[in-house]
């Protein structure tokens, strides 16, 4: 069997009990090593063989799974975060398809919930924003046309890009070509949960200058919008005066 295993945000004790159950039976794992915490593999079996994803290309990653496959063994391949976002695993699963090996995903916690709980922030606030928009800026791997940051930026709502650090000036412009002001709340949140983490409180029109005195180049978060202010209203849901399934209001 191959296990997909979501690492967690960051801090080697955010990864599920499951995920980590997982890593200790593992007689194989495939690490995404650029951004997975290493403290994770402490927890392995000493005769665990460790291949670190970061230097292998696709069909070398299948390979070693194929290899493992045919003699009984258990591989964990460990990405960062939660597989499903940004984790490449769909290609993965087509391979696994053709050789018709057997395969299961661990969820894990997302960076984007790393960060916010980092920031002490809710995403949704009620008349604020009810929706998360996530996405990323192109570079050298494109994003359809329809999902260009200006188009989503249009929405007013908050939104968590990854992938875009390196690009902050043209991030800052096309948010505001989209829609949003110069002056919009965002925050940067660097390695959310590691021990060397940083979170950096700033505009729209202030995020590349602030990533540039923080020395801030990758492996950040980039939030924006209203909620950042923590001012919404009251939810209906514990108010005195609404009527739920389990509660009657007054």
């Amino acid at each position: 069997m191959v296990y997909f295993v979501g690492a967690g945000s960051g801090a080697a004790d955010l990864i599920t009990v499951r995920g980590y159950k997982l890593l200790q039976n593992a007689d194989v794992i495939i690490y995404a090593g650029s951004l997975v915490n290493p403290e994770l593999l402490e927890c392995k079996k000493a005769e665990c063989q460790v291949y670190n994803s970061a230097f292998m290309t696709l069909e070398e990653v299948i390979d070693v799974m194929k290899n493992s496959e045919e003699q009984k063994k258990t591989t964990v391949r460990l990405h960062t975060g939660d597989p499903s976002i940004y984790g490449a695993i769909k290609e993965q699963f087509d391979e696994l398809d053709k050789l018709n090996i057997h395969y299961e995903v661990c969820p894990g916690v997302s960076s984007l919930f790393g960060a916010a709980s980092s920031l002490k922030l809710e995403y949704t606030l009620p008349n604020v924003s009810q929706t998360v928009i996530v996405t990323r800026m192109e570079g050298r791997t494109p994003v359809p046309e329809k999902e260009r940051i200006e188009v989503l930026a249009s929405h007013g709502a908050t939104m968590v890009i990854f992938l875009s650090t390196g690009m902050l000036e043209e991030l800052s412009q096309r948010l505001i070509q989209g829609g949003y002001t110069a002056d919009t709340p965002a925050a940067i949140v660097y390695k959310a949960t590691w021990a060397d983490e940083k979170k950096i409180n700033c505009t729209i029109s202030t995020l590349s200058q602030r990533a540039k005195e923080e020395n801030i180049t990758k492996t950040a978060l980039i939030i924006i919008g209203d909620v950042l202010k923590g001012q919404g209203e009251r939810s209906l849901l514990y108010d005195p005066n609404f009527t739920t399934e389990f509660r009657q209001g007054k």
